[in-house]
């Protein structure tokens, strides 16, 4: 029997990584094997994922070592950050910086890295529009990560950054699906104005991923974005309220309210949707839904995300 070249996921059992770990073992012409890494190799979707055929293996970001043990005659990896586990933009530059080592240590033929825009480029720290966070960031989540691109470059690999978008599952599990004002109606707050955000379904990420690495070379050194569709907010209420069967409006926050609500993390995110405003021009041209369906035919449009899992959005 031939051996397929190994991928090495990182964060096999979670959104980006499990998407890519699904689309290469639901694929039964996949030229390629999967390397589940995850932190708990006996959790329920560690388990699951060695049923249908991966390989799983014990590796924390946390721990450089087990990295390299990990991509140790891999052929490619797929190399994600956990920044909502810990919250600490140093510690998300840390464990890409030791992805991107344990890459060079394997010497593998192809890295996806999951990257974001460093968006203090585009807002210098000095600049009021937006404040400063954590003393040295405007958008944490963000810059951490465009921070670590230049490992990735610096160690010369054969990377592919791959820059995601607005997660439509956000509206399942991170408390931005509608809600019932004092009227009674359903409303969608989003700070983007009448901006164009680009969104996809988390799990489509990795499908996107899957199809740079059928395609391999030719997307090394590449910034490639991704995303289903550049939405406006009056476009998701409307495939929100056919999916749910109700009508949903949609209501602009402003984002300095947005910043003050008593959410977590309100005011990274007031800054990311202030970016993501201001800056909607760069940021949808940088995502490019014409080529991420090329990459994943059957990537969802929102409606259809949507329609799939109306019975899951809450309403708040």
């Amino acid at each position: 029997m031939i051996r397929k070249p190994v991928v090495a996921i990182a964060g096999a059992t979670g959104a980006q990584g499990g998407g890519l770990a699904r689309a290469i073992l639901e694929d039964r012409d996949s030229p390629f094997a999967v390397r589940a890494l995850t932190r708990n190799p006996d959790s329920a979707a560690a388990r699951e994922l060695a049923r249908q055929g991966a390989e799983v293996v014990a590796a924390d970001a946390d721990d450089p070592e087990s990295l390299e043990r990990a991509f140790a005659g891999a052929y490619a990896a797929y190399c994600v950050t956990f920044y909502w586990q810990h919250f600490s933009p140093e510690r998300e530059t840390a464990q890409a910086t030791a992805m991107a080592r344990a890459a060079a240590h394997a010497g593998l033929g192809h890295v996806i890295w999951s990257t974001l825009e460093d968006t203090r480029r585009f807002v210098p720290l000095d600049d009021g529009r937006m404040p400063t966070l954590m003393g040295r960031y405007k958008v944490p989540h963000f810059d951490s990560k465009g921070e670590a691109d230049a490992v990735f470059e610096e160690l010369g690999l054969p990377v592919t950054y791959l820059l995601t978008s607005f997660y439509w599952d956000n509206f399942i599990h991170f408390g931005s699906g509608p809600a019932r004002n004092a009227d009674g109606r359903l409303v969608l707050s989003l700070p983007i104005g009448s901006a164009r955000l680009p969104g996809i379904a988390a799990r489509d990420i990795g499908g996107c991923a899957y199809g740079i690495l059928k395609r391999g070379p030719e997307f090394a050194g590449r910034r490639v974005g991704v995303a289903s569709g550049h939405l406006t907010g009056e476009e998701m209420a409307a495939g929100l309220s056919e999916a749910m069967g109700e009508r949903v409006d949609y209501e602009p926050l402003p984002h300095a309210v947005f910043r003050s609500l008593d959410i977590p993390h309100a005011e990274d995110l007031g800054n990311m949707f202030q970016f993501n405003t201001e800056f909607s021009r760069e940021f949808c041209e940088a995502r490019d839904p014409r080529l991420a369906r090329e990459l994943n035919p059957g990537m969802l449009t929102f409606r259809q995300w949507a329609e799939a899992n109306r019975g899951r959005i809450p309403v708040q």
